[in-house]
């Protein structure tokens, strides 16, 4: 199976899962901090909804209905997660979703490299989500092991900048492949463990 078939599956898989991880957040979590520096998990979640947004109306050529970091949650977000995670999925699925480019906050991107970027977002903020919520046990580990592998190959040392990716943190011995792949990216989930439960 070539490559581009491969990163539209990915995706998918990651709403997958992610969609998992927003459905078992509890009502008394949404202010509970995440690996993701400063932000509390309905922060993460509305960010990684206006994303898949954002994308989505870029694959289509439709404009977006508001800017990346407005509310796009309202009083329901697990809903509006869903229903973010329909239209991006949709708009992946197009036939030529890949064959053009794609303008986000860190510039024109092939379809190609944005596609892995959106990966990024989705699998890791839903790996974010799931450490603050305590749901590791419902992370896709082989997509986890799989983008870390990619971005390896690929180097990220340009994109090691405050409010991208942080330096590279060690890992505990016999991290699971989520745990890696926050590590690389600069994220301690062990700080985070830490933070104290609202």
């Amino acid at each position: 199976m070539d490559q581009p078939v491969d990163i539209v599956e990915q995706i998918e898989r990651s709403l997958d899962m992610t969609a998992t991880v927003v459905a078992g957040i509890g009502a008394d979590q949404w202010t509970a901090q995440t690996p993701c520096a400063g932000w509390d998990v309905r922060a993460v979640l509305n960010h990684t909804v206006g994303g898949m947004h954002i994308f989505a109306a870029e694959l289509t050529g439709q404009p977006a209905a508001a800017e990346h970091e407005a509310d796009w949650l309202g009083d329901d977000p697990q809903g509006r997660f869903a229903s973010a995670a329909e239209t991006d999925r949709a708009a992946w699925r197009r036939p030529d979703s890949l064959a053009g480019s794609v303008t986000i906050s860190l510039g024109r991107l092939p379809g190609p490299m944005a596609a892995v970027v959106h990966l990024t977002e989705v699998l890791v903020h839903g790996v974010d989500l799931a450490v603050a919520t305590g749901q590791q046990d419902v992370l896709d580990q082989g997509l986890c092991a799989d983008l870390l592998a990619t971005m390896r190959a690929m180097g990220i040392e340009a994109f090691r900048v405050p409010g991208v990716f942080g330096p590279e943190v060690t890992p505990t011995g016999g991290a699971a492949p989520h745990e890696q792949l926050a590590a690389y990216l600069g994220r301690d989930l062990r700080l985070a463990a830490a933070a104290p439960r609202p």
